[in-house]
């Protein structure tokens, strides 16, 4: 049977639907990007043509749009946020700077310099900061490499889910075993909604009417801002990686109103621009070998493993200073590992796992559901980016 591209793209989507199910049963335990990588190696092992992601054409849309994306992370999180939560994203960054030091130090004479500067920022992040890698690996002839930085993105799930999992339900216990807590978050719930939110500048844009913010033109308004992200770090020789130019622009063209929060997902591209990207990311697996991949297991697990040792030691350090719990300090950290809608979802879980009532499960939300929300957003879209921009060019 002859691969079209038609009958590519359905394989492919079908291989990622696979993904988000078995995520969904296994509550993310096992990843989409982990059943979807481990599917796509056994189907090229099984006979799969090795073009499969190029011919089903989600690898040209995932280069083009990739710009896109990252702009529109910047629209996700808002500056007023960030501010209110600045302890969390101290710790979040210094979790990020620990990944980034301790797996150079350690890893570079353990492993080897290159593999120590792929493996840091896959390790401190999400699709994006792999991606980055990946692709500089690529640039530089190391094949294998470009594979280590997609492994570790699909296998950092099995560390953070479970440690996060552990330590939220302690943090959990502490908050409900301490009255104070749950009525100053009965107190501070009443009300806090209804802020004007005016931008971290003090103004936003005129809003274009609702009837005029029609996908396309919420795409136009998207890849023009994208555009001149890429135009600016022009300016600058690339100095600053492109994307990471493209995320800090995203964020000041969202609180200055110009474009809209969450925007790639109200003009309805997301879902398709997740796939596209996905395809870029995984389309080193063509050309992983059984033994490539064998050879590969002790650099990924002893990475991993450094990364852990320095998100513990720079959440607790900072965590002690800023009068957080290790518990608390320590998930703020692994966030690095999952991200959202991991951050989401352990929040909750360990909530309903602790309180008795509704209200303690809504004083235990309080507590930790922005603390980690922030935390996935500063580690996973912000500083695993930046970290990666800086990596890249480290790579001899």
């Amino acid at each position: 049977m002859q691969l079209t591209p038609i009958l590519a793209l359905s394989i492919v989507l079908t291989i990622f639907a696979v993904g988000d199910v078995v995520a969904i049963k296994t509550k993310a335990i096992l990843s989409m990007l982990f059943v979807s990588s481990v599917l796509l190696l056994l189907g090229y092992w099984s006979g799969i043509p090795g073009n499969l992601l190029p011919q089903s054409q989600l690898v040209g849309i995932g280069s083009v749009l990739v710009g896109l994306l990252i702009t529109h992370m910047g629209t996700l999180m808002k500056v007023r946020d960030l501010l209110q939560q600045w302890k969390t994203v101290l710790i979040a960054a210094g979790a990020v700077a620990g990944i980034g030091i301790f797996v150079f130090l350690v890893g570079s004479p353990l492993f080897g310099r290159n593999v120590a500067v792929v493996a840091a920022p896959p390790i401190s992040g999400g699709v994006v900061a792999a991606l980055i890698m990946s692709e500089a690996a690529k640039a530089k002839g190391f094949a294998d490499l470009s594979l280590l930085a997609t492994m570790l993105l699909v296998a950092q799930g099995f560390i953070g889910y479970p440690l996060s999992s552990i330590l939220l339900t302690r943090e959990a216990r502490r908050i409900v075993s301490q009255p104070e807590l749950v009525r100053v978050a009965q107190e501070t719930a009443v009300g806090a909604e209804g802020a004007v939110d005016k931008g971290a500048f003090g103004f936003r844009l005129p809003q274009i009417p609702k009837e005029y913010q029609t996908n396309f033109v919420l795409l136009a308004k998207l890849s023009l801002v994208a555009y001149a992200a890429v135009l600016i770090a022009g300016l600058f020789n690339n100095v600053i990686h492109p994307l990471v130019v493209s995320l800090v622009v995203g964020i000041i063209a969202r609180e200055i109103g110009l474009l809209e929060d969450n925007i790639f997902e109200k003009a309805n591209g997301l879902g398709l621009a997740m796939a596209g990207l996905l395809a870029v990311v995984f389309g080193n697996l063509a050309s992983a070998t059984p033994a490539m991949v064998t050879k590969l297991l002790a650099p990924l697990a002893g990475t991993l493993v450094l990364g852990v040792i320095g998100i513990g030691l720079f959440s607790f350090v900072l965590g002690h200073l800023l009068g957080y719990s290790f518990e608390m300090a320590t998930t703020i950290g692994l966030t690095a590992l999952y991200g959202f809608p991991g951050t989401y979802i352990l929040s909750h879980e360990a909530a309903k796992a602790v309180a008795q009532n509704e209200e303690e499960e809504q004083a235990i939300l309080h507590h930790i559901l922005p603390k980690m929300l922030v935390a996935g957003f500063v580690t996973v879209t912000i500083s695993s980016v930046i970290l990666a921009g800086i990596f890249a060019k480290l790579l001899v």
